[in-house]
Parts: C-alpha cells; structure tokens; sequence
C-alpha cells in the first residue's frame, strides 16, 4: 500500500476522534499481510490524555460471539455435540412448554418488541443451529442484570417466555448466546473463560484476548453508567455480562486490534481450505447462509453480506462475513478479497446513538475496497 493510501485511512482513523469515539484501533489484512494498522485517540479524556496504542484493549462486546461459536465448533468437530440436536440434550434444564410473549427493548427501556402474537412453544425443539442462527425463538434481550446473582440469572434465561416459534424468524438474540456460554461449559467441564483459552485463545496464541477485568490503564473507557455509578474502563460494558461476572457467551471479552485482526486471518484460511482453526467443511458451512430475513442474512454466528446500503459489509463483496459490537467495535471478511478489516472503537463513550460508528464503519470499508481493489 503506498504511503497516501496508507495516509488516507489514517485520517479516516482519526478524524473520529472526538467525532464518534475517543479511542480507535483498525487493521487491514491483505492476504496475510498487514497493510494498514493504526491507533488514534485517549483511553480515558477524562482522566488524562493516555494514548490509545495497537497493544490497547477494547471491550469487544458481542465480538465474543464469535469467540463463542469457534469454541462451540472446535467441540463439534471433536464429536462433543452435533449442530442439530436439541440444546435440552445437553442443558435438560432448557425444556417444557412456554408462552410466546413481546420483550422488552434495549435501545428503548419500558417499551416492548412483538415478534409474534399468542400461541406456546415446546423449548425442547430449539437446536444449537437455532441458537447459533439466532432462530431460537428466544427473545433478543431482557434485564437480567435487575435480577441480581448469576443463579438467578441463569434461571431466568432457562425459563423464560419465547418471542416466537423457533425456525420461524430471525432474531438477533444474546439470550441464545449466553445458552451457547453455558453449554460450552457444560461440554468441557470447565468455566468458559477457561474453555475459550483452553480451544482457541492459547493454542493461538491470541494472547491480548481474554475476559475482564483488564487493568484500567490498559483498555479503551466506555460508557457511563448510572446504575453501576461509574464509567466503565477495564470492565465489561454490556450490564447482563458483568452481572455474570464478567463471563459470558454473548459478552465480556477485551482484546486489541492485531490479535482480532488474527483471529480474522484464521477464519479466513480456514474457509479457503486451510484447515488452521476449524475443519474447512465446517468453516464453509458456517458463512454460507443459514437464515435471512429482509436484509438480514445469517451463518453460523457470522452475519453475512448484507444488501442493505447503510450495513457496513455493503461495500464488500458478496461472500464477505462479519459482526459488530455494541461498544464500536467490528470485524469484516471478504474471502473473494483475501481482505480482513478490524476497528475497534468505544464509541459508547459519547452514548448510545449508533449514526457516527455506522458512518464512520461504512467511510471506512469504502476506502479500504477502493485502495486494494
């Protein structure tokens, strides 16, 4: 990459600073090379002027669902689990009949999202495709954090109302995912924290990638929270992760941007044919497409190329799998491109409007496919 191009995405990087964050990793793979990597911003402004580095933390948000679907596929591969039996095969306590209800939405608390009216579902036929498709009939989110202890938590999300009839929809839902956590557990007869280094972290050597807490000094500051009295550095942001103690399926891993960047590299060899992290058969199977609704388009774990305009996989190519963060951060694969492209942000750190990290994601993929083509 010649030194404007790399200069034009550096001024991208950091012209949203202040913008949309205070702190920005990004790097961009081209067929196993680093082309681009860069760091921009402060952990904390209102702490000091700290800069953000490429060693910095970030919360990864729901980046650890992927984490959590690479583990779950290591123990398919290994025989521990198939994609297609029933998750009560494994967590009995994920059974019996339940009501279909609306939950309530986390961008908008106090109002509630309908996906279906009336009608029971029978928890035994939700199958870890479901969950890893997210067309479990789960619903998306709920506030469990209210609830206190992780028993209980754990509990709730065992018993709790469905949305709708499993295979029926699509809709994205950490509840799954936590169920995903625990099975991994369940499986490997070990925490997940440990599970998740035991099959993917260490023998990786994915070393900046792991659960919280991290030291304060050492990773991006997120938001403000008012009911834990804080802002948020060194601790998971998501509040249903950190009331499980920081370890969750669907939450609660910090890592910086060469290891991510990694880890995307492994999961583009591996769905090449490059067996390196998981069987290539199951690699393949895991971003071709496993469920759509509207523009919405899954694999196992991955979202997949989406055809709407403000989706930050637009720009990249039609075979190109990815996921967002919560916190700002994200990782997008285009295999046809042998192109891997991570930013990680805190854009939470100026609340929760998602316009700036969207804009900023989709400038940036753009100038990426036109500077490598």
């Amino acid at each position: 990459m010649a030194q404007s191009d790399i200069n034009l995405l550096r001024d991208i990087v950091e012209n949203g600073i202040g913008d949309c964050c205070t702190a920005a990793a990004v790097a961009v793979v081209k067929r196993d090379e680093v082309v681009f990597e860069h760091a921009a911003g402060v952990l904390n402004p209102e702490l000091g002027s700290t800069p953000a580095t490429e060693d910095t933390l970030f919360d990864l948000a729901s980046l650890t669902k992927l984490f959590t679907t690479t583990v779950f596929l290591r123990l398919v591969e290994d025989e521990f689990v198939s994609l297609d039996e029933p998750v009560s095969s494994i967590l009995s306590e994920f059974s019996g009949t339940r009501e279909i209800a609306p939950f309530e939405n986390p961008l908008a608390p106090g109002k509630y999202i309908e996906v279906s009216s009336g009608g029971t579902v029978d928890a035994r036929d939700v199958t870890f495709r479901h969950l890893l498709t997210h067309t479990s009939g789960l619903p998306g989110w709920k506030p469990l954090y209210k609830l206190g202890s992780p028993d209980k938590i754990r509990d709730a999300v065992f018993h709790t109302d469905f949305a709708y009839l499993p295979g029926t929809n699509v809709v994205y839902s950490d509840l799954g995912f936590m169920v995903l956590g625990w099975t991994i557990e369940k499986l490997t007869d070990m925490p997940l924290n440990l599970a998740v280094s035991r099959y993917l972290t260490a023998p990786y050597q994915l070393a900046s990638i792991t659960y919280g807490p991290v030291p304060a000094n050492t990773a991006a500051a997120t938001e403000y929270c008012p009911w834990r009295g804080k802002r948020m550095q060194g601790e998971v942001h998501d509040e249903n992760a950190w009331a499980l103690g920081g370890v969750s399926g669907h939450a609660g891993l910090f890592g910086n941007v060469k290891d991510v960047a990694e880890f995307g590299r492994l999961w583009l060899h591996s769905v090449l044919g490059d067996s390196v992290l998981i069987e290539s058969h199951l690699a393949q199977e895991a971003v071709s497409l496993q469920a759509e609704k509207g523009t919405t388009r899954r694999g196992l774990g991955w979202a997949l190329w989406s055809p709407a305009e403000t989706s930050p996989s637009n720009p990249l190519g039609p075979n190109t799998f990815g996921h967002t963060g919560f916190t700002g951060t994200s990782l997008y694969i285009d295999p046809d491109r042998e192109l891997v492209v991570v930013a990680l942000t805190n854009r939470v750190f100026y609340g929760r409007d998602a316009r700036k990290i969207r804009d900023f994601r989709l400038k940036l993929h753009r100038t990426v496919v036109d500077l490598v083509g």
